[in-house]
This record gives C-alpha cells, sequence and structure tokens, in this order.
C-alpha cells in the first residue's frame, strides 16, 4: 500500500498556537486524524492518495478545513475518488462528506476534537462508489505531545448508514467502527516521519439483504511534508 498526502497552508499561524506547540505541522495523517483544529485565518487544504497493490484500487480525496470563525468550531469537507479495477474498471466520485470538529481540548501536551460527519449519497452504489442514503460519522482524535519530537494521536469512531444499498439495491442498516494510533517523529517545522496502526471494521450489505463484517488492520510507515503560503 502507497499513501501519499500533501497540506498547503493558507495564512500564518496563530499566536497562542505557536506558544503552546510550535511552528510545526498540525493536522491529519494519513490514516488517523490529529486533534487540532484550524487557527483564525488558516484555510487547509489536503489531498491523499492511496494505492492498494493487491487489488490495483487506488483512492484520492481532497479536503479543505476552514475556522468558523476561530479554532472551536471547524467546518471541512471531502470529496473522495476512486478507481476500482473489479469488475467495473471505473474511476468516479464517491460519497461526499460534510464534517464538523468542535475543539474540546487545546492545551500544550494534550489536545481532543470530536468530529462529527455527514456523508451525502453522491456515489454511485450501482457501481460500488457509494451507499446511496444519508450516512452518519462519529470520531474522537486524541492528541498527545510525548516530548518536543514525539507526538501520538489516538482515533475511536463509528459511521451509521441506515438503509445502505448494495449495488442490485438491496438494503439493510450498517455500522462500522475504527480505532487507531500513531506516533509522529518531528524531524523538522515541515518534515514528518511517522509510523501508523489502524483497525476498520466496516459492514456490507449482499444480494439478499444479510451483512457481512469486513476487519482490516493496517500498520502504515511514511513521511509528510506541508508546504505554508503567506497569506
Amino acid at each position: 500500500m502507497l499513501i501519499l498526502t500533501v497540506l498547503i497552508c493558507n495564512g500564518g499561524f496563530a499566536e497562542d498556537v505557536e506558544e503552546l506547540h510550535g511552528n510545526k505541522i498540525m493536522d491529519n495523517s494519513f490514516l488517523l486524524e490529529e486533534a487540532y483544529n484550524q487557527e483564525p485565518g488558516v484555510i487547509q487544504h489536503i489531498q491523499t492518495f492511496r494505492y492498494l497493490e493487491k487489488s490495483e484500487n487506488w483512492e484520492y480525496s481532497f479536503t479543505q478545513e476552514w475556522p468558523v470563525p476561530g479554532q472551536r468550531h471547524q467546518f471541512s469537507y471531502t470529496i473522495p475518488v476512486s478507481y476500482l479495477n473489479d469488475p467495473v474498471n471505473e474511476t468516479n466520485i464517491g460519497d461526499v462528506a460534510l464534517n464538523y470538529r468542535y475543539q474540546l481540548l487545546f492545551q500544550e501536551e494534550v489536545a481532543l476534537a470530536p468530529r462529527f460527519s455527514t456523508l451525502l449519497p453522491t456515489g454511485d452504489y450501482k457501481e460500488g462508489f457509494g451507499s446511496g442514503v444519508l450516512g452518519y460519522q462519529m470520531n474522537i482524535p486524541l492528541s498527545l505531545e510525548l516530548s518536543g519530537k514525539l507526538v501520538n494521536h489516538w482515533n475511536m469512531g463509528t459511521t451509521i448508514t441506515p438503509g445502505n444499498k448494495e449495488a442490485g439495491g438491496a438494503d439493510a442498516d450498517t455500522f462500522g467502527y475504527n480505532f487507531g494510533t500513531s506516533l509522529i517523529w518531528l524531524v523538522s517545522e515541515h518534515f514528518n516521519l511517522m509510523c501508523e496502526a489502524v483497525w476498520n471494521s466496516p459492514e456490507s450489505v449482499q444480494v439478499d439483504g444479510t451483512k457481512t463484517r469486513n476487519d482490516s488492520f493496517f500498520i502504515n510507515p511514511g513521511a509528510r511534508f506541508a508546504i505554508n503560503f503567506e497569506s
């Protein structure tokens, strides 16, 4: 599995954020969320690409995050695009996510920012790109600063999709769960090395309306960099 993420920020670091955490990358990892909302005046654009070697499928997403209007409240949206090698051999948009995140805690060594998302049925469920109905997701990111160079992140969440549709039209209420952790090494202000471990347990609807749970576990070493543009 190959993953690449590029972060582009418009705006500088707010003074209170710099005082607490310094001028460093503070946003989502490849597979996990970090518990830091955007500071006032900062809009962040995140592009992620993931290639799955076994299936030869790939996934791309574009996310834009906005403070509303300050760091306590954040709105974002995520547009996913994916390629499915089997059975459709097609590239298409998936279900777009509208996200609200609340900065519940933001201190020098710990941050907590629960997120609630509405998943819009923009993907074609008949081709395997979406659920065909509204879905809902809750995730709780927790970030712990272990030292000046090491940060630990934790995620726990669930996805609920009432009346999730399979390609033939059968539907059922599905429930998914996710749990993960990561360790980030802050090599410099704009470059990090990391290792993430993530467990996902979504349900899929079968042709007869029954459900199957598909568990997956990923260990992902990686690197990321950020580009800051002055506003």
